[in-house]
């Protein structure tokens, strides 16, 4: 027995050895690692993730489980992983690498190599023994040598940014890119405002997009894949993230209220469904995303053809249940959009639920918001700007005077710890004793802050909040910034327009009790663009938005087109407005 028991010890321990020889001890991102490579005289590697992302998963069954790279890394480099979901901040950084991401740093912070996707045992063994051999920075973190063509300024610049997002789409198969293929939201924004103004070219690439991107719904759960591969439509990539769920629902509401007659809104309540169904929590708060793979590693083409019954007697992939403001934010202002196109009270309600459960989960003081929980660095822009945008839906969607204080409250916060002084534009994380990595603007970011703040400028009155997008817009034309664009550039044309231009505004005047003074609210938000500023005031909740002194009383409701501090006469009923507002728009009869 004695004999038995020391041999089955002898294989456990044996065990043991193994499983810790086939594993990478990973730390977290911080201080320490860096303090212990400078130590030890070794690099940091730094493995960037996304739990959703198929490619990582199998980067971890086989590269980091390859006795070549564990022993190479073992040997002179500090690992590091990171979930991107996690980290704004180095997701901003290194988002155009894609996940995975690696990036190798020497011990003072400087970066040697990124590399992006998946590699291969023999690759990452090969770029391992490389940096130890010579770990001078390669092409990858040098810049490239000269000086930047200046940009062209005020039209010509819009014209250049047209030029690059029109010409360089794929006539052939749809979208910007020739290996991935997707629905780039603000591309199709643009798109979709442009048509409106009668360029046909713009309507035929919007109309063009949203048909292909329906190939890439989840024809079973509704929802959106992330995209699909191989420079198709058909080969999808099958993780549903926050940020393309969000981006889908709202670019399908807005054409709904555009196109009324295409089938546009059906799409969008696949989305809208799917949020319902999958990523929202009992307690309303939205989750960040479902998984690719049922197994990690294993390629789930054959689960996601079979049906739901099918799907369900084998699992469901696994849903990412952080609660980030930022990703919330994004859920909230898209059902706001969705709501506003089709008037639907359940997508407004949901997003009002959850902006409350933000609220009083990620809130900090002053105006801010944490992402998750705890942060182990932060705050973060992505969070305070994403959840003032949510604000500032919800304000034109509800009329509740609330969330409008809400939006100010998170622009004041933004102006506090995310400012560079002179410089222009707002760092993506907090800039007070944060030395690296230093805190430096993002460009999705920096657009959506310049429309954010422009819109509100309107609601709220105040300079300061037009300065904003004006800083912010300053920092998305700079030469630099804008040549590494390519055709990725509507975000920053409708930021430039909107910074300029004053939104579509409507104010109704009647009770919120009053269904003519409803059915007008409603007409408003489904004007097809987004830059509108849709208001309700009701006599009875206290002075106008803005302590105007210009609206008559009237013994019944009446809506206003507002601009320049002077408004409309008194119109009637929702189809007057509809009538008036169609006009004002030049909105064309159909595609």
């Amino acid at each position: 027995m004695r004999t038995r028991v020391v041999v089955a010890a002898l294989a456990l321990l044996a065990g043991a050895q193994a499983h810790a020889a086939d594993s990478i001890a990973w730390e977290p991102w911080s201080d320490a690692a860096f303090a212990r490579a400078k130590r030890e005289h070794r690099f940091v590697i730094m493995d960037l993730e996304a739990v959703w992302c198929h490619w990582c998963h199998v980067m971890d069954e086989t590269t980091y489980r390859d006795p070549r790279v564990i022993s190479l890394m073992e040997s002179r480099y500090v690992a590091v992983r990171v979930d991107q979901d996690s980290r704004p901040d180095l997701a901003n950084r290194y988002e155009d690498y894609g996940w995975p991401a690696t990036i190798v740093f020497a011990a003072d912070g400087s970066e040697i190599v990124r590399r992006r996707g998946y590699l291969d045992p023999a690759q990452m063994a090969s770029m391992l023994q490389a940096i130890i051999d010579d770990p001078s920075p390669g092409p990858s973190v040098t810049a490239a040598g000269g000086p930047h063509a200046a940009a062209p300024a005020g039209d010509a610049l819009e014209s250049e940014l047209r030029g690059r997002l029109v010409g360089r789409y794929d006539r052939i198969n749809g979208g910007w890119s020739d290996e991935h293929k997707f629905l780039d939201a603000d591309n199709v924004e643009y798109c979709l405002r442009a048509a409106q103004g009668g360029d046909a070219e713009a309507a035929l690439i919007a109309r063009d997009m949203l048909r292909l991107q329906r190939q890439v719904f989840d024809p079973v759960w509704g929802g959106v894949y992330q995209y699909s591969a191989a420079g198709d439509w058909v080969n999808p990539h099958f993780e549903k993230i926050m940020s393309i769920q969000a981006d889908n629902l709202r670019i399908y509401s807005m054409a709904e209220s555009q196109w009324p007659d295409w089938g546009y809104g059906k799409a969008a309540a696949r989305v809208s469904g799917y949020l319902a169904g999958f990523l929202l929590g009992p307690d309303g708060a939205y989750y960040t995303s479902q998984d690719a793979d049922l197994v990690p590693g294993e390629h789930s083409a054959g689960y996601f053809s079979l049906d739901d019954g099918g799907r369900r007697a084998r699992g469901v992939p696994r849903v990412d249940k952080h609660c980030y403001a930022r990703e919330n934010g994004w859920a909230i202002s898209a059902e706001c959009a969705y709501s506003a196109a089709t008037g639907d009270a359940g997508a407004l309600a949901r997003a009002a639920r959850a902006a409350d459960w933000v609220m009083a989960h990620r809130a900090v003081a002053g105006g801010g918001f944490r992402h998750d929980e705890s942060d182990a660095a932060g705050p973060f822009l992505g969070d305070t700007l994403s959840m003032g945008t949510a604000f500032l839906a919800l304000y034109q969607g509800t009329g509740d005077g609330k969330w409008l204080a809400r939006a100010m409250a998170a622009a004041d916060f933004i102006r506090a710890h995310f400012s560079r002084g002179a410089e222009p534009g707002f760092a993506s994380s907090d800039t007070a004793g944060v030395s690296f990595p230093r805190p430096i603007p993002e460009f999705d970011e920096s657009v959506r802050l310049a429309r954010f703040a422009s819109l509100l400028s309107r609601a709220s009155g105040r300079p300061g909040d037009l300065e904003v997008a004006q800083s912010s817009l300053r920092w998305a034309t700079l030469p630099e910034v804008v040549s590494r664009r390519g055709p990725y550039v509507g975000a920053l044309l409708l930021a430039i327009d909107e910074v300029r231009t004053d939104p579509l505004h409507v104010t109704v005047v009647g009770g919120k009790d009053d269904p003519a003074a409803r059915a007008m609210i409603a007409a408003a938000l489904r004007a097809p663009t987004a830059n509108k500023l849709v208001e309700w005031w009701d006599r009875r909740e206290g002075a106008p938005p803005r302590g105007e002194a210009i609206f008559p009383d009237l013994p019944r409701p009446a809506a206003y087109l507002c601009a320049n501090g002077a408004c409309s006469t008194p119109i009637p009923d929702a189809a007057t407005l509809s009538r008036r507002l169609a006009k004002v728009m030049a909105a064309p009869a159909g595609p």
